[in-house]
């Protein structure tokens, strides 16, 4: 414990100390002679990369959001990795499940397997270009169509599914599906 009297510090190893040594030693002007401030320095030197890649990205952002908007919009509306079911009632759950319902959307097709095999459709690896900047793809891919089965637009919807195994036809943006194509009719082999 310190007492203070007028121009000394006590502590209890009864050592006095003098304001004025302790205001010398303490003085802002005497620190700067010795020490640089670094901090400062250290600081301004990892934060302006930094910087420059934030305000870089901040251009780029937009794009790559909406990118990722419309392919995330494309796989809630046609894509299911592993289908419960093909029949009449997983139509009717998936179409309400995946907010197709308000209004009844007439036709939607659920796409089956694997994402990255979707994707591969942009580009040649299981693509080729079809017409009006579609893509085809090269293999076939199981699907389930759901169709509306008439009646009033509104709920409760009721849809017919109907399974196949075919070449699906896409719109791609930067190597993204963002659309597909529902009335692509595949040719009869």
């Amino acid at each position: 414990m310190k007492s203070e009297r007028a121009g000394d510090l006590t502590d209890h190893s009864s050592r006095k100390v003098s304001f004025k040594k302790v205001e010398k030693e303490n003085t802002p002007r005497r620190l700067k002679h010795h020490v640089k401030e670094p901090l400062l320095e250290d600081m301004v030197m990892v934060l302006s990369p930094l910087f420059l890649v934030f305000m870089l990205d901040l251009g780029l952002t937009p794009q790559t959001l909406a990118q990722n908007d419309a392919y995330r919009g494309f796989l809630r509306k046609h894509y299911d990795p592993s289908p419960t079911g093909h029949d009449d009632r997983y139509c009717n759950t998936m179409m309400e499940r995946r907010s197709m319902t308000r209004p009844c959307k007439d036709t939607n097709t659920f796409i089956h397997g694997n994402s990255n095999d979707i994707r591969a459709v942009c580009d040649d690896r299981n693509g080729e270009p079809y017409r009006n900047g579609l893509r085809r793809s090269r293999s076939p891919f199981q699907v389930t169509t759901c169709k509306h089965r008439g009646g009033s637009p509104r709920p409760p919807c009721r849809y017919r599914a109907f399974r196949a195994n075919r070449v699906i036809v896409i719109r791609c943006r930067d190597g993204f599906p963002i659309h597909l194509e529902e009335n692509f009719i595949p040719p009869r082999p």
